[in-house]
């Protein structure tokens, strides 16, 4: 690991100023959990580490049932998972901070960070994405906000301009009869990285056996986290039932262009997009029907 400077700003604005300052040669540590081995391994360079975890709106954690959850992009995962009504409202976030390697790396990895890695296997970002959760970017040229679906733009790569860094994750309100899962399929527990991940999240009619809403999420077989459309748009005014759930699968494996590599061949990850598309669909109504 090659030599850098480090500081720990307490406020947003001291942030901006050193990140504008820095002319793109910092980089911003909120855990560290991906960045320092990236930074060990050569993949990554930086003149300026960038400390955020000292910065109150960056640690908030702030849910109300009637206005949804308010999560800055540093509160580490186990705050999340341990909060009782936050795992309630959102069971496929607490699923996907659950298995973000072991305890220790759950003390210090953020959802922030894993959705600002943008890795396309990042377990947290397809629940986001089925979510509809919104990110908050602060930079030099004020606030703005971007849908998580549309903030990765490639494997490692993300919307965040020179100068801004997400300060918050938005997700709505629970609204009826919902219910959410995320899935992910791993060959062996020493590889923790997903060959294939799946999100799903369904609303239900008052009587529990029509699907009023839906989304389904995908992981790791795209350059980028990708929702399923086709699947999701599809499920509306279906019946919950394990027919729906296994076509919702067939469906959601037109968004993949999945890869072979040392995890898995592509042929293998579209026939895993079926399997956990309609294990999370099923969970999900179970939940929903809770």
């Amino acid at each position: 690991m090659r030599d850098f400077n480090y500081v720990a700003p307490t406020s947003l604005s001291e942030a901006s100023a050193i990140l504008a300052k820095a002319d793109g040669t910092a980089r911003i540590l909120a855990g560290g959990t991906d960045l320092l081995v990236q930074m060990r391994e050569r993949l990554r360079d930086a003149e300026l580490i960038v400390d955020v975890k000292r910065i109150p709106e960056l640690m908030e954690l702030a849910y109300e049932p009637q206005q949804g959850l308010r999560l800055g992009a540093s509160v580490p995962c186990y705050r999340i998972a341990d909060h009782a009504q936050v795992s309630a409202a959102y069971p496929a976030l607490a699923d996907a901070v659950r298995i973000v390697g072991g305890w220790q790396i759950q003390s210090r990895a953020s959802v922030g960070g894993n959705l600002c890695n943008s890795s396309p296997a990042g377990d947290t970002i397809a629940p986001l994405i089925a979510f509809e959760a919104r990110c908050v970017l602060v930079g030099p040229d004020g606030t703005r906000e971007v849908p998580v679906a549309e903030f990765c733009t490639a494997p490692g790569r993300n919307v965040i301009r020179r100068g801004e860094m997400l300060t918050t994750i938005v997700l709505p309100p629970r609204t009826g009869r919902s219910g959410s899962a995320y899935e992910r399929f791993i060959p062996r527990n020493e590889m923790d990285i997903a060959v294939v991940g799946a999100a799903a999240w369904l609303r239900l009619d008052a009587a529990g056996e029509t699907i009023e809403e839906a989304r389904v999420a995908l992981a790791a077989v795209a350059p980028t986290p990708r929702l399923a459309a086709e699947a999701s748009q599809w499920l509306a005014g279906k019946p919950a039932s394990e027919e729906t759930f296994a076509r919702a699968g067939e469906l959601a494996k037109k968004v993949a262009s999945p890869i072979s590599d040392m995890r898995g061949t592509a042929e293998f990850r579209l026939h895993l997009v079926g399997v956990l598309t309609r294990r999370t669909l099923t969970t999900a109504l179970e939940r929903a029907r809770d």
